[in-house]
């Protein structure tokens, strides 16, 4: 039988962001071959390389899934036409064999001509209007309608090769993803930086666990909200409840956030400050009384940062203000998430990996957590731009809060 063939190409960043080796060892785990008919590399750092591989597989059933696994990874198939559109026929249903996106950016070719996604999001479909303003984007599942054209297959699709930051720091000198030996007042030194720059022309988005909380970082956060280096928070109850316990209540589960040790009956006090609050209707009408007083969710309502507060089967009450359908809390977080050029992941698994879902590449993504495996998730669930910091999330959040001091600008 013979070998199914494939020429690929690839350009960008690819040998110091290590994308050419790994597209090499995709190709050798899959049971095929590679032969790099040319390569060219850049000079300097800021120059892109290219490289042009064809790839032989022992058949057509092994060679399309590798070329899907590639193109998640920047490498594109050299000759393509158009990209096949298939109607929707039922709402919320994509139709057989579409093309599920990265979120990288993304090209899509229609009547002989690249057009650019305009919202590049991981686990969707793209969906071509012809005539519309933006006439290529993703939709997640739930939003296809009956008749949308979706693209099925790959061919006509291209993706961009995924980029590390650049630059002198510390993410530079210390190459692994994930590293707890990192030097952690530099590493925080750096994002500090970061976000201090990217401030000027976008928004700073903040994920967080309810152990931001436990550890004493909240009036860290609080302080952070309050001088304007967050523009939008996701939690979940917990957090939002603990927050609120700390500052009305004065413990965090029970514990005292002075003392740290278990209050009488502390183990109820997260349940009394929900239902406190459910009276009132909503947290701001909480803030507005006067029966919150301090903490992230007060100087959230207090400036106007929107937040969204997805629950989960687990949550106690919740609060009025929590999401109870998870398409609907996925959706508020969708809508947000326009304009964010930095996400910091603090000490949350389950939220901070329905974010990285819905943020494009570009975003800048640190992911902190004690636990190393945690921060090695979102990268293995295909955000491929989030950078692990291991370090007690307490302690950094209090680092943050002091290197980024007054407000932005």
């Amino acid at each position: 039988m013979a070998p199914a063939i494939e020429t690929v190409e690839i350009e960008g960043h690819i040998i110091d962001s290590l994308i050419l080796a790994k597209v090499m060892d995709l190709v050798l785990a899959a049971g095929a071959d590679y032969e790099v008919q040319s390569v060219h590399i850049g000079r300097t750092n800021r120059d892109i390389s290219r490289a042009r591989i064809q790839i032989s597989a022992p058949s057509d059933e092994i060679l399309g899934p590798l070329l899907s696994q590639l193109q998640a990874h920047g490498a594109n198939r050299v000759v393509q036409g158009d990209a096949e559109l298939v109607a929707a026929d039922t709402d919320g249903v994509l139709p057989a064999g579409f093309y599920a996106t990265t979120n990288l950016p993304t090209w899509v070719r229609v009547s002989g001509r690249w057009v650019g996604v305009v919202n590049p999001e991981m686990d969707c479909g793209i969906v071509v209007r012809p005539g519309r303003e933006q006439p290529v984007r993703t939709v997640p599942m739930h939003r296809v309608r009956a008749g949308d054209l979706v693209v099925v297959g790959s061919d006509g699709v291209r993706v961009e090769a995924p980029e590390r930051p650049r630059g002198a720091g510390p993410f530079e000198f210390m190459t692994s993803e994930v590293s707890s030996e990192k030097p952690k007042a530099v590493v925080v030194a750096e994002v500090a930086d970061r976000v201090r720059r990217e401030k000027t022309a976008g928004k700073v988005l903040a994920v967080c666990g309810p152990a931001v909380i436990h550890t004493g970082a909240g009036p860290d956060l609080a302080r952070l909200v309050r001088a304007g280096w967050i523009d939008i928070l996701f939690a979940g109850n917990g957090f939002a409840a603990h927050d609120i316990e700390a500052n009305v209540m004065g413990t965090s589960l029970g514990v005292s956030m002075g003392g740290g040790t278990p209050s009488d009956g502390g183990h109820a006090n997260h349940l009394r400050v929900i239902n406190e609050v459910r009276r009132y209707g909503s947290i701001a009408a909480a803030v507005e009384a006067g029966y919150v007083d301090g903490g992230v969710m007060y100087e959230c309502v207090r400036r106007g940062v929107p937040f969204v507060l997805a629950g989960s089967p687990r949550d106690d009450g919740p609060l009025p203000d929590v999401y109870r359908d998870v398409v609907e809390a996925a959706d508020a977080m969708r809508y947000l998430v326009s304009g964010v050029t930095v996400a910091l992941m603090l000490a949350s698994t389950l939220h901070a990996i329905a974010t990285g879902n819905l943020l494009p590449a570009g975003v800048q993504t640190f992911c902190v957590d004690i636990n190393q495996a945690v921060v090695t998730k979102l990268a293995d669930r295909g955000s491929h731009q989030a950078l692990g910091i291991v370090t007690d999330v307490g302690l950094f959040v209090s680092q943050l809060a002091e290197q980024l001091g007054g407000t932005p600008g």
